[in-house]
């Protein structure tokens, strides 16, 4: 429980440099007077600033300052929960914003929101409309429980009954749905990025293999074929050299004779055709000259016949020889040139022989290359170990990826299960069950002792449903002003007592703005001081009146605040 003990202010609206006090302990009941524009209201306004930053009536921050003094506008408040005592300030020009606690000032390095936060949320406890709802009734710048939104509505029930837990919780759990949304997001998109980085290495690992396999079957094929023609090429060099060297070196040989023998006969029919043209010019000799040319001497015909019959017999004999020389020498011309050709022809072969082994030289460096190659394929089969090994390291990952994912999944499905436990129709539903029919019962309580006979029933969505003897159902809009006054001040008291039954929200002081000034009649008021006077004695009610002369003796202490030279003041 909030016990509120003082609020002071200065130059806050209309107050002066000097510091206006109010206990707000001091006694059970409390009437605040004033003219009009004298400050009685500006204790509320003081109040809810000091609080939550902001008025409680609909003023601009930047017109609290008083207007002729400008500057220094400070407001405090001291209060206890349970043992520790608490004192929050906050002023303007120059903006000052400190919580104590139990004398010691609380981390003053945050945001002032997230500030302001601490403050409502772990100390107060209450929000600005829960102070309006519990603390303060007013009859200017209020809207009242039954004029908020059904949202509006909800937050100050769940303010009450402490379940506003369950809100903050399912604001948590949408924010680690959104973490985890994000997370799963992100898990797709890694596990994608590995599968296609598997699905490429594989691709990658599979290309390589086929290409080594389909080039190394090619040069081994080459290699075979290779070899093969290296085998026949050894079988025709085998065949056209057996005993070559031999033949070669006894053809030269018989060459060799063969040309001498020629060349011998050529010599013979050279000798034989130098006789044969002697003997013709010896025989033409004889028959042309009858006489010596160099001695004149007649030469004899017997002689001469003789030596012309001589002559021409030896040129028969010298004319045969020659007929059968030419013909050996023919003989011989072509064992020549059959010796020639069959040298020739084994030099052919000697060629043939040569550059089959030239070929086989090549061939047998294409094997080698070609061995190289497949051994460098092989190698670069083996390089795949690392890309395996990688692709292994990958699998594994994504595998990992998809456990983790297959956990968040589990997690975001446990917590869609969760969100609907927080979900406005979950927990709380089940917890405003138990307390709408409390609700409605102390309504109606407080609505009969301040004569208004009414049947009022707020539902699980705060919707009113409201029956009177005379008249079927209706809505909160269409009663009078001073009724409608009544079923707020029914609604403020049900709230105290709700608060005090959770121990959440509940606070000493309550202050009503005016409310025996408008809508009440005299029969209202009265019931209203017996509400008053049956709180507890824990309970500090100011009420700000114009009717200070009707009330004055209703109330065991009067504050009147009044305004001298534009500043106001309060005396009691």
């Amino acid at each position: 429980m909030i016990i509120f003990h003082k609020l002071k202010y200065k130059n806050f609206l209309s107050s002066g440099d000097n510091f206006t006090e109010i206990d707000f302990t001091k006694s059970k009941t409390t009437l605040v007077v004033g003219q009009n524009g004298a400050g009685k209201s500006t204790m509320l306004d003081a109040l809810s600033f000091v609080l939550f930053g902001k008025p409680h009536r609909n003023i601009n921050k930047p017109q609290l300052t008083n207007s002729i003094n400008k500057k220094d506008c400070l407001v405090e408040v001291d209060f206890t929960i349970g043992k520790s005592n608490f004192r929050i300030i906050r002023g303007i020009k120059p903006n000052i914003f400190q919580i104590y606690k139990n004398g010691q000032l609380l981390n003053e390095s945050s945001h002032a929101k997230d500030y302001q936060k601490i403050l409502e949320k772990n100390i107060i406890k209450m929000n600005h409309k829960s102070f309006h709802q519990i603390v303060v009734l007013g009859s200017t710048s209020f809207t009242p429980f039954m004029e908020l939104p059904a949202a509006h509505r909800r937050e100050v029930i769940e303010d009450l009954l402490d379940i506003n837990i369950f809100s903050k919780m399912n604001i948590l759990l949408k924010e680690k749905q959104s973490v985890l949304k994000e997370k799963i997001k992100e898990v797709n998109y890694q596990v994608e990025i590995l599968s296609n980085k598997i699905q490429s290495q594989k691709k990658y690992i599979n290309d390589i293999r086929e290409i080594n396999e389909f080039e190394i079957t090619e040069k081994q094929n080459k290699i075979e074929e290779n070899q093969n023609r290296i085998r026949e090429l050894q079988v025709i060099n085998e065949n056209v050299g057996s005993d070559l060297e031999d033949i070669l070196n006894k053809n030269n040989l018989e060459l060799t004779s063969t040309q001498a023998t020629k060349d011998k006969l050529l010599g013979f029919e050279s000798q034989f055709k130098s006789s044969m043209n002697k003997l013709v010019k010896e025989v033409k000799f004889y028959e042309d000259n009858t006489h010596c040319p160099t001695c004149t001497q007649e030469i004899d015909d017997e002689l001469r016949t003789s030596k012309i019959s001589h002559s021409k017999n030896k040129a028969k004999e010298i004319s045969a020889a020659i007929t059968d020389l030419a013909k050996k020498t023919n003989e011989v011309s072509q064992k020549l040139e059959y010796l020639q050709s069959v040298a020739n022809d084994i030099r052919d072969k000697n060629s043939t022989i040569q550059n089959n082994n030239r070929t086989i030289e090549i061939l047998n460096k294409s094997v080698m290359d070609l061995v190289n190659e497949i051994q460098k394929l092989n190698k670069r089969e083996e390089d795949l170990d690392d890309v395996v090994k990688e692709l292994m390291e990958t699998t594994e990952k994504k595998s990992n990826l998809l456990e983790s994912k297959s956990t968040i999944n589990e997690d975001y499905s446990y917590n869609i299960v969760i969100a609907e436990m927080l979900k406005d129709t979950g927990i709380k539903t089940k917890i405003l069950k138990q307390y709408v029919p409390i609700i409605n019962r102390l309504v109606n309580q407080y609505l009969q002792v301040l004569d208004f006979f009414v049947s009022f029933n707020l539902d699980e969505n705060f919707n009113e449903i409201i029956r009177s003897r005379y008249r079927d159902d209706f809505t909160y809009a269409s009663f009078s002003e001073g009724e409608k006054q009544r079923i707020s001040l029914a609604l403020l008291f049900t709230w105290r007592q709700i608060a005090r039954m959770k121990n959440s929200v509940s606070t000493n002081l309550l202050i009503l703005d005016e409310t025996f000034d408008s809508s009440l009649d005299f029969d209202g008021v009265e019931n209203l001081t017996k509400i008053l006077y049956t709180l507890d004695d824990n309970t500090n009610v100011f009420i700000i009146s114009h009717k200070g002369e009707i009330l004055e003796n209703k109330f065991e202490r009067k504050l009147e605040f009044y305004k001298k030279q534009n500043f106001s003041y309060v005396k009691e």
